[in-house]
């Protein structure tokens, strides 16, 4: 997967790429970063990339020259660009596995006031948000997207099972993790964690990964009633004290108005 970031501050895109998962993918060429600034192609002493917005207003908006100069340095016939814009389509994890098809994604990040729209409709193929609020830039938004896209990618991770049981894939939420040691803060790991009966594990997980969804996340569950009542039994099941140590002392009934069917 080749990521090319077309922004004015490449070197906070090459930071944060240098270090962590994602920082391994890339030394390993498994993924290509790279980054392109559009003062490089600027021919004016002070590099001017940006200028009044017709009609008055706040902000300055970027040029659309610099801009298509940077894109035509970098784009390739299976390109796919990508303006990151707060009024753009949510980047969800469905949305996370569709990119993580594609060969290269050319991100655009504004600065300022915004870009030229006449840019936007000439070149970009979609608009992606990474939530309801206003950043200065698109670079913390774009390293989130290939963070994200990058996890999705096979080799980047040392499990590719690790992906598959994150939170929001199957839209579940991962169930909570526990380490050593067995006892800690008057709290014990649950007994089936430490039993090595890998289908046990596996079947127990998996419910709580339901339950945990329908306490914090109920929105992204569609459940009936007979669904919610088997959670209601495995979650009654349990010892107080792997209740408490789940941080589930008690069952989600202020979801459940919502999520049975009627």
């Amino acid at each position: 997967m080749r990521f090319s970031v077309i922004t004015l501050f490449p070197e906070l895109i090459e930071y944060i790429f240098s270090k962590g998962v994602v920082g391994q993918a890339h030394q390993a060429q498994l993924i290509q970063v790279e980054c392109v600034n559009p003062r490089t192609f600027t021919e004016d002493v002070h590099k001017t990339v940006d200028d009044r917005p017709f009609g008055g207003g706040d902000g300055m908006i970027m040029l659309v020259e610099p801009l298509v100069q940077s894109l035509n340095s970098l784009i390739s016939p299976q390109a796919k660009v990508i303006y990151m814009s707060p009024q753009g389509v949510p980047l969800t994890d469905q949305k996370v596995t569709e990119l993580s098809s594609e060969k290269q994604l050319i991100l655009i990040c504004g600065r300022y006031g915004g870009i030229d729209q006449r840019f936007i409709n000439e070149f970009v193929d979609e608009e992606i948000s990474i939530g309801d609020y206003v950043l200065s830039g698109g670079e913390l938004a774009a390293a989130v997207l290939i963070e994200a896209v990058s996890r999705k990618l096979p080799g980047v991770l040392g499990n590719q099972q690790s992906s598959e049981m994150d939170s929001f894939s199957n839209q579940r939420l991962e169930e909570p993790c526990f380490t050593r040691p067995r006892e800690c803060l008057g709290q014990s790991v649950p007994e089936v964690l430490l039993s090595g009966n890998h289908k046990k594990i596996q079947d127990w997980r998996s419910k709580l990964r339901d339950l945990v969804t329908l306490k914090k996340r109920p929105d992204l569950l569609k459940m009936n009633s007979l669904q919610i009542s088997s959670l209601k039994r495995f979650w009654s099941a349990m010892p107080d004290s792997e209740k408490k140590a789940l941080g589930l002392d008690h069952f989600p009934t202020s979801s459940l108005a919502d999520q049975t069917d009627p």
